[in-house]
């Protein structure tokens, strides 16, 4: 599938730095004054790294953000930070404004991160270029990793760890959906995509490379992309080696659900109860 045409918010000189950013260092203040402004706006919500195209559904990256996100390693220095006992030595400060978001003690987000009105952040971590859209919930110890793009009313729960996806610039980052739900201490990486409206149970591995296979018919939806409005768990699948047979990580697709039918863990318990598990 082709991507639509995109055209960056974020500067053309974005793109003209990358080109020599093996010149570049700290020491050059109008380089770095650029590249915080791009983002600055990642920040703020007005760019974003990544986004699902409504027409095609295909993920639209946008490669000057991830472009502006690298070049801040090379443009930026180290500084120390404290608050009372809390002590930072990085180069990335932390995120400063959260407009109409809960941000619970223990929370962490990293600047150049985003949060939507809405947001529940418990004690968690969010790194740069991180998208959490409105009305969803970062559960405790959970991590929304280097330009992830979680959408509307998620539920990230406790442990769960979404990955991060930075270099090459053009690579897609980790997407979930609107309306998702992922269980505690499941981790989605590397690319990976969990679409609207599904539920995932908890411990459950996706990564881009993982099949994803219906269990009423055996076949292979996809690689690395649970469908939208179904409930998913963690599976293994056999296959022989020269050694003997082993378990190879799947992820099996237990039920499709009516579009738009709202998840809850009450739900997830019963389909998983017939399918003789537990949550």
């Amino acid at each position: 599938m082709t991507p639509p045409t995109f055209a960056s918010p974020l500067p053309v000189v974005i793109d003209e730095l990358w080109e020599r950013r093996a010149e570049l260092s700290p020491a050059d203040a109008d380089a770095r004054k650029l590249v915080v402004e791009a983002v600055d706006l990642l920040d703020a919500g007005t760019a974003r790294v990544a986004f699902v195209e409504p027409d095609t559904g295909a993920v639209v990256v946008d490669e000057r953000a991830k472009r502006a996100i690298l070049l801040t390693f090379k443009l930026l220095e180290m500084t120390e930070a404290t608050v009372g006992e809390f002590y930072q030595h990085d180069r990335m400060p932390l995120k400063k404004v959260f407009p109409g978001v809960r941000v619970v003690p223990g929370a962490i987000a990293r600047w150049g991160s985003y949060f939507a009105p809405g947001v529940v952040l418990m004690p968690s971590f969010t790194n740069i270029g991180g998208f959490v859209d409105s009305g969803s919930m970062v559960d405790t110890w959970a991590t929304v990793g280097s330009c992830a793009q979680i959408g509307k009313n998620v539920h990230l729960s406790g442990g769960v760890g979404v990955g991060g996806v930075l270099e090459p610039p053009n690579a897609v980052p980790v997407v979930v959906e609107d309306e998702a739900m992922i269980g505690s201490r499941s981790m989605i990486v590397e690319g990976a995509r969990v679409g609207r409206g599904a539920m995932v149970g908890a411990g459950t591995i996706l990564s881009a490379t993982i099949p994803v296979i219906d269990v009423e018919t055996g076949e292979e939806i996809s690689r690395g992309h649970i469908p939208a409005w179904s409930v998913a768990v963690g599976g293994t699948r056999a296959k022989q080696f020269a050694g003997g047979a082993f378990g190879l990580p799947c992820v099996l697709v237990l039920k499709r659900l009516d579009e738009g039918r709202r998840h809850d863990k009450a739900q997830l318990n019963d389909i998983l109860r017939d399918h003789g598990m537990s949550a």
